[in-house]
């Protein structure tokens, strides 16, 4: 599998099976994590992996309790009709089932931040150079390719924020140092793999300034 062709069909796989993933297969995820771009090579991020029944449940039930909050405050969706609605209810339903099913997954790989100053300041004030997780997600995101490669389904998933200390605690990472960025459920999907449905990158491109968009490219 070439890189674009892994970067391509990447996308959130919810349904997962009860198939072990080798401990090996995480650890070379986890080298294609830690080589993603990082500001300053600060390398911020640290990586819980959990194998652990008992320790997957208690996130799984803290994840659904976390989900359950989230979901009833989900506006009722308004316009949408024909593909988009039926896209929106399938994934209403992907969601629901990883929320019912996330501590089954084999293996989950939480990620975490640290609490810490990021930026500084001069003599005119506060110097703004980006948020400290934009030096967290890349690692997310190629360790999700990375497990594409090895034909196993990831979600990037941040619902379980909504219970923050709670998730914490059962991992037993201290509230005052850390942050969740991400749990990421892994393990061999139900589904196959493919393209997500997305919008054109066209119609999302300005060329020089503002609002000055091209034509549509040609169908490829």
């Amino acid at each position: 599998m070439d890189a674009l062709e892994a970067l391509m069909t990447t996308r959130a796989m919810r349904r997962l099976s009860a198939v072990p993933v080798d401990a090996d297969v995480i650890d070379r995820c986890l080298e294609a994590a830690q080589q993603a771009p990082s500001g300053g090579n600060v390398q911020p991020q640290q990586y819980v992996v959990v194998r652990d029944p008992e320790v997957r449940r208690a996130l799984g039930d803290v994840y659904r309790r976390a989900y359950d909050r989230y979901e009833a405050s989900l506006p009722t969706p308004d316009g949408l009709e024909g593909d988009r609605l039926a896209s929106y209810e399938r994934t209403r339903r992907a969601s629901r089932h990883l929320a019912d099913h996330v501590g089954d997954a084999p293996v989950l790989v939480i990620f975490l931040q640290p609490l810490i100053p990021w930026g500084g300041s001069d003599d005119q004030g506060p110097l703004d150079i980006g948020r400290l997780d934009a030096s967290v997600y890349p690692a997310i995101q190629n360790f999700c390719i990375a497990a594409r490669t090895f034909g196993l389904g990831t979600t990037l998933t941040t619902v379980i924020r909504v219970l923050h200390e709670e998730a914490l605690a059962v991992i037993g990472a201290p509230a005052d140092r850390f942050e969740i960025a991400a749990l990421v459920p892994v393990g061999y999907p139900e589904g196959k793999f493919g393209r997500a449905v997305r919008r054109p990158a066209w119609r999302a491109t300005h060329h020089d300034q503002w609002g000055r968009k091209a034509e549509p490219p040609p169908a490829r």
